[in-house]
């Protein structure tokens, strides 16, 4: 009998009260021999059908899995089963106890494929979705028009989403994650894997062992860490914490502070309400509306504070020169020290009003620009400390 017959049959209240109705169980469905055919190296059954619709979904995968809400009346299901086998006889004994299962539990349609020796695709189109939870062994996830919460675990491959109206959570043991929209919060955890994001309207936790992190526009906080390549933050409303092993990280813009910590590679910030950055390579700052505070083990570091509206701030370097471009709409108050002190050209101011001179084993120089303001401390090693005109 027919899976959607079967729910015809028995009615919404007489499969929500089932434990699990089974799809495809024995070697004959009443009509002949099981349906298979020869796909590569191996053999595959299909099955398919409607059944009535719920609000959410939760499918128990193995192998790929793709989800569409909003767009059927009813909710249908394909599942095609592969099994690896030398011979069709071989072949139609793994594939006769292949089992696809459907029920109906309190709101939620829950479907649970064959796994085991067998690899399964699952493709879902469903009406609206109120929520949805997919988890699957392995393979690519692909999941769109969710009017809430999405889950999605995969032991490893790829996974995408886009359309999704509530939270959003992408964990996956190793693949690349891509997102379109989310309205919720969002995120996204690979074992290793490029994460790409396009839109969120929340909050944002980025992380992966190993690949690069881009998000277009992220309306609250991003999270971002990656232990081996860069990051790159378009535009976010809220604070921005950025961690590299290896690879530049870039924020266009932040409303909040920009916390960037990044083992082996530059920083640049465009734009934020405060920076804090431990680096080992150069750093580059500007438009910044707050304090400053910046170190760097090897790396030049350069600071415009053409629009940035700084409070106390401290930038230093252990092998690189520090270039703080000042405009006349900004005062500060100058106190920098340079280890090099060879020549008293270590230091380079365009203002009068900052003094140079020895101290010691240090060159400092002193003093105060456009009428002075904020506290900048500057300490330099290995390079030339410049204070310039804008």
């Amino acid at each position: 009998m027919r899976r959607s017959a079967l729910f015809s049959i028995l009615g919404i209240a007489g499969v929500a009260s089932l434990a699990w109705v089974s799809v495809g169980y024995g070697q004959e469905d009443g009509r002949g021999p099981i349906a298979i055919r020869r796909e590569g190296g191996g053999w595959v059954r299909t099955f398919s059908g409607t059944v009535p619709a719920e609000p959410r979904l939760r499918v128990m995968g193995h192998g790929p899995v793709t989800v569409e809400g909003g767009v059927s009346k009813d909710f249908s299901y394909t599942v095609n089963v592969k099994v690896m086998a030398r011979t069709e006889s071989e072949a139609r004994r793994k594939l006769s106890r292949a089992v696809v299962q459907l029920s109906s539990e309190r709101g939620t349609c829950v479907v649970r494929v064959p796994g085991g020796e067998a690899l399964s695709t699952l493709t879902v189109r469903a009406p609206r979705l109120m929520a949805a939870t997919v988890g699957t062994s392995d393979g690519k996830v692909d999941v769109r028009g969710v009017d809430g919460a999405l889950h999605v675990n995969s032991r490893a491959g790829e996974l995408f989403a886009d359309r999704i109206r509530g939270d959003c959570e992408l964990i996956t043991g190793g693949g690349v994650i891509s997102v379109g929209q989310v309205d919720g919060n969002l995120q996204c955890s690979t074992g290793a894997g490029k994460i790409s994001v396009k839109t969120v309207h929340g909050q944002a936790s980025l992380s992966t062992d190993g690949g690069d992190i881009a998000a277009n526009e992220v309306g609250g906080e991003v999270t971002a860490q990656t232990r081996g390549g860069g990051v790159h933050i378009g535009s976010a409303g809220g604070a921005v914490s950025a961690t590299s092993g290896g690879g530049e990280i870039v924020v266009d813009h932040a409303g909040g502070q920009v916390s960037a910590q990044n083992m082996a590679g530059p920083v640049r910030v465009s734009g934020a309400g405060g920076v804090h950055c431990e680096s080992t390579g150069a750093v580059s700052l500007s438009n910044i509306t707050g304090a400053m505070a910046v170190t760097t083990a090897m790396g030049s570091i350069f600071a415009n504070l053409l629009g940035s509206r700084i409070a106390d701030s401290f930038l230093a370097t252990g092998n690189g020169d520090i270039t703080v471009v000042i405009p006349s709409s900004v005062g500060v108050t100058i106190r920098a020290a340079n280890q090099l002190s060879d020549s008293l050209k270590r230091i380079v101011s365009d203002y009068s009003t900052v003094q140079i001179g020895r101290r010691g084993t240090l060159l400092v120089a002193e003093g105060r620009v456009n009428g002075g303001g904020p506290l900048l401390q500057i300490n330099g090693t290995g390079g030339t400390i410049f204070i310039k005109r804008h």
